[in-house]
Parts: structure tokens; sequence; C-alpha cells
């Protein structure tokens, strides 16, 4: 998926492609993490559609939960997911900053490889 370091660093043009191509997969693992969220707190944590929503987009972005859970099973539920969010988030923020971290040492290597020669 990335160009070898030996090979040209990637045009602007292939490389916003590349940023969103990650944007994307981000996306989609931010949308499954909130519907398996909102599932998750309607049928465990017995709340209604709306506040089920609320809070696992309370959860995912870091906030904290909303409503407190009445059963043990949605607290447990509401634990692993925010475990889960944990790493979503961590998930979420290596799909983004991969690409440019990538362009960047890129960079700097064809700059040294230049300098040796």
């Amino acid at each position: 998926m990335y160009e070898h370091r030996l090979a040209p660093l990637l045009s602007r043009r292939l490389f916003w492609r590349r940023m969103m191509q990650h944007g994307g997969a981000a996306l989609g693992a931010l949308a499954f993490s909130l519907a398996a969220g909102t599932a998750g707190y309607h049928f465990i944590g017995a709340l209604a559609w709306v506040d089920a929503f609320e809070n696992a987009s309370m959860i995912l972005g870091g906030m904290g939960p909303v409503d407190a859970m009445p059963s043990t099973a949605g607290k447990v539920f509401a634990a692993f997911y925010a475990l889960y969010s944990g790493v979503v988030f961590l998930l979420i923020a290596g799909l983004l900053f991969a690409p440019v971290f990538h362009r960047m040492l890129h960079h700097l290597h064809l700059e040294r490889d230049e300098h040796s020669r």
C-alpha cells in the first residue's frame, strides 16, 4: 500500500487519494462502532433508541455516559463498550495519521539519500 523507501515521493494528488481512503476506513470504523454501541445500549441497556445513540456517541467521543445503567448486563456492556471505544480512538488516529507520518519519513529519507551520494 505504501511506496518502498527507494521509490520516489508520491504526487500530492495520489497522497490526497490515500488520505481519502484512510479517512473512509476511519469513517467506516466510526460508523460501525456507533451502530454497535447504539444497538447494545438499546437492547442490553434497555434505553430508547435516541438515548442509546446519545450514550454511544458520548462514550465514543470520550465524554462519558449520560444515562445510568439500571441492570447488571447494561453496566457490563457499558464498561466493555468504553474500553472498546478507547481502542477505536487509537485505531482511527492511526488510520488518519499513518499516511502523513509515512510521507514525512519518506521525504526525510529521500533527502538523506540525496545528500549521502
